[in-house]
């Protein structure tokens, strides 16, 4: 398998490469919405934006990205094994009603409080969070059916669709063609219902490949060792069931949750603390902090939607070399960039703050590099993450999620600081420090140096008999 491993990074680099060129572009898309926000709204409008983005987008990631995760790993393990047949996207599908209904439900229930505590009243805020969270489950499903595909290109599409079309309605309000506070809001809502215009072209590439996946006699003989070595039923790939499926989502929607609280907790919380309209004002002004965090994000969203599913396959294969070559590689490109971006935040990072956002609140030079530096400790850690879910360790790394999301909340909420941004600042990166330390004490005791990667029989098969 040796052999094969430059093909395979080659192979993942490539799909991060074109992946990274969408989402990149997607990244500054979204920052021009919010800029665009920004300057044509008051600030407690611009507020009130900020905290429904938070809304949706903490509800989003946290009910609907563990499916995601779950058609990624799934559908790039079943491919390394030659498994066929529709039935892990029936429970994955299963799965993600369920928690929009759960949602639906919970949104319906709680109105008057979603309404008048965090949107101070406005309709129109509230529906759109409703529309935008049900539509993202299945822009969601969508987008794990792609990863796990490799229809990269598709994936970056969908998400690039999705940025355009919601800053177009913030231009238009900047342009003078609608005017509002609810018109900027309703770019969320509709964005994720355009960009499924490419799911027609993914169902397509799914029956092409379908059609086309009949093995020959040899290689269905050898799925069939592979898949008795690895305890499958004979036949088949080992069975994936609704239990199966459910705990993996389960430990992810943990990890999701975790997730975002390091990336919303901070406004929610400063709003929720403050008094009046001073809470939305200070809230927006610390979520456009927190965007030197949240920006880079959507670029390594190209990186953690392609190292998943090649992760996964070199788990199911056995490659323990490729496996270790691709996740330092990463590391060592965000410690990069994570340099160069603090670089900038220690020279510029005032100045251009207020040039991108305007506002009369001043920006800390060494809070926005505290931010900084604690965006790379956080991908490093989202990068050991994807790996330890590549060798089926989610509830253990679950758990390492938990205990640094609650130490930032416990800063957050008894850190004793009069300014509460650089608060949110320190205890970011406090806390994305010690999600690395745990994550990679975890990563490191599962897969020593030196150990071959293999998480199965079927893989530890194929290494012997290269």
């Amino acid at each position: 398998m040796a052999a094969d491993a430059p093909p395979e990074d080659r192979g993942y680099g490539r799909g991060a490469a074109v992946l990274s060129i969408g989402i990149g572009v997607t990244g500054l898309v979204t920052y021009a919405y919010f800029a665009l926000a920004s300057h044509s709204l008051t600030e407690e409008e611009y507020g009130r934006i900020t905290l429904l983005w938070s809304a949706v987008f903490v509800t989003v990631c946290i009910l609907y990205r563990p499916v995601e995760q779950l058609l990624s790993r799934t559908i790039a393990d079943r491919a390394a094994r030659g498994g066929r047949g529709d039935r892990h996207l029936r429970i994955a599908a299963t799965i993600q009603l369920a928690l929009g209904a759960l949602f639906l439900a919970g949104a319906l229930a709680f109105r008057g409080r979603i309404e008048n505590d965090l949107f101070g009243g406005s309709a129109e805020l509230y529906w759109t969070l409703v529309v935008a969270v049900l539509a993202y489950a299945v822009s969601y499903f969508a987008r794990g059916f792609l990863a796990g595909s490799h229809c990269f290109g598709l994936y970056g599409g969908l998400v690039f669709m999705e940025a355009v079309s919601r800053a177009l309605f913030a231009l238009a309000v900047a342009l003078g063609i609608a005017s509002g506070q609810s018109v900027v809001a309703l770019g969320i809502a509709a964005a994720p219902i355009v960009s499924l215009a490419v799911v027609p072209w993914a169902l397509g590439r799914h029956v092409a490949r379908g059609e086309a996946a009949d093995l020959t006699a040899a290689e269905a003989a050898e799925a069939r060792l592979l898949d008795e070595a690895a305890g499958a039923e004979p036949g088949g790939e080992p069975e994936f069931t609704l239990a199966h499926g459910g705990g993996f989502a389960v430990a992810v929607l943990a990890i999701m949750a975790a997730e975002q609280t390091f990336l919303n907790a901070g406004p929610l919380i400063v709003n929720a603390t403050t008094d009046g309209a001073e809470g939305a004002v200070l809230a927006g002004f610390t979520f456009n902090v927190l965007l030197i965090a949240r920006a880079p994000l959507q670029l390594f969203q190209a990186i953690q939607t392609t190292i998943l599913p090649h992760l996964t396959r070199l788990t199911a294969l056995g490659a323990g070399d490729p496996f270790r070559r691709s996740v330092n590689a990463t590391l060592v490109a965000i410690a990069g960039f994570a340099g160069c971006v603090a670089l900038a935040m220690l020279v510029l990072g005032p100045w251009l703050m207020d040039t991108v956002f305007g506002g009369e609140l001043a920006y800390h030079r060494l809070g926005l590099v505290a931010i900084s530096l604690g965006m790379g400790l956080y991908l490093a850690a989202a990068t050991l993450n994807q790996a330890l879910l590549a060798r089926g360790l989610a509830a253990a790394a679950a758990l390492c999620w938990a205990v640094s999301a609650l130490a930032f909340v416990g800063f957050l909420l008894f850190g004793g600081f009069d300014d509460r941004v650089l608060q949110v600042e320190i205890g970011y990166a406090g806390a994305a420090l010690l999600l690395c330390a745990l994550l990679g004490t975890l990563y490191r005791r599962s897969h020593p140096p030196g150990a071959p990667t293999g998480g199965t029989v079927a893989g530890q098969a194929t290494r012997e008999t290269s």
